[in-house]
């Protein structure tokens, strides 16, 4: 680890990825990477290189997926809310880490994000901006920062729309990024062998 960030990493892996199998059988983030990692170990270790306690939010029921993210090294919960949306799981993941001085939130299809992405972005938070994203030729990205001023708005929200109300309301921090892939996820099968 290069930095070490105070800010607690929250890992957002509890998607039922319909896209990437309509019929739900296989979980994209169990689907290897070309030299053979499963897409949410590369994330998790990427979040886990700035953030030393990382917090993983997944769905009851997805034992296999929980153990990769225990071998990676995160802290997994089991959340119901996560059936409701990206927003209940980050909200389910705020409250169980209430004292936390920040939070530094990825997605579990995300694995190719840059170690100098997750480094800018923890560095800004460390530094007390209240809400920081990475920004790549003028689109916002991910993973994104958010300081203990956010806490009871993280910590109430529900559905699938994440934090995208935070940002709507308040200004972030911009970090301009010259990597790509903080807008590239992993959405179909074709897309594991994009980087």
């Amino acid at each position: 680890m290069t930095y070490s960030s105070n800010a607690t990493g929250i890992l957002l892996a509890a998607g039922l990825g319909t896209r990437f199998d309509p019929s739900g059988r296989h979980n994209k983030l169990l689907a290897t990477l070309p030299g053979g990692t499963p897409v949410v170990f590369q994330s998790a270790r990427k979040l886990l290189a700035v953030s030393a306690e990382v917090i993983a939010v997944v769905r009851p029921g997805a034992e296999k997926l929980a153990d990769v993210l225990n071998e990676a090294g995160c802290s997994v919960i089991f959340s119901t809310d996560a059936e409701r949306g990206m927003g209940a799981a980050l909200a389910a993941a705020v409250r169980a880490t209430s004292e936390a001085d920040g939070w530094l939130v990825a997605l579990g299809d995300m694995p190719w994000i840059e170690a100098s992405t997750y480094e800018a972005v923890a560095r800004q938070l460390d530094q007390g901006a209240e809400l920081v994203a990475p920004f790549y030729r003028g689109k916002r990205g991910h993973p994104v920062g958010f300081g203990m001023a956010h806490r009871e708005a993280l910590a109430a929200l529900d559905g699938d729309g994440g934090a995208r109300g935070i940002f709507s309301t308040h200004t972030p921090f911009v970090i301009e990024v010259d990597d790509s892939n903080v807008l590239l996820d992993v959405d179909l099968p074709s897309d594991l062998g994009q980087v």
